[in-house]
């Protein structure tokens, strides 16, 4: 099941405290899922970087989806979901490496926001 969800309804330390991302797979580029975890000092928040566009041998996304994830990146955003109980940055491409981690946190960042500085990445190679 995936749902939208509204920046503004994500906890409140997102946008305030210091923030990691810490990934928990590999961000080599062959994959379009790449689990990861949000943590501050205080709290801890799962949420993976999705590549929406992967069509073969099934669509990741529905077209609806995929629609958004392609519109909010043209904004300068990223379309925040829910996907298995889990918050999803879904962003345009087929498959996550580090460069689109790093540009989907960022624009976490600003959709909470923060300032970009409080974020930091931690990437497994």
């Amino acid at each position: 099941m995936v749902a939208p969800v509204d920046p503004f309804d994500l906890p409140e330390w997102l946008g305030v405290e210091a923030v990691t991302w810490r990934g928990g797979t590999s961000t080599d580029g062959r994959s379009h899922l790449v689990r990861g975890t949000l943590t501050s000092a205080t709290a801890e928040l799962p949420c993976d970087v999705l590549a929406g566009d992967l069509a073969f041998p099934r669509p990741v996304l529905e077209e609806r989806w995929r629609c958004d994830a392609h519109a909010a990146w043209l904004r300068d955003e990223v379309l925040t979901l829910e996907q298995d109980g889990r918050l999803t940055l879904a962003a345009p491409g087929s498959s996550v490496d580090a460069a689109l981690v790093l540009e989907a946190v960022r624009r976490l960042a600003k959709a909470v926001g923060s300032a970009p500085e409080r974020f930091t990445v931690a990437l497994r190679l």
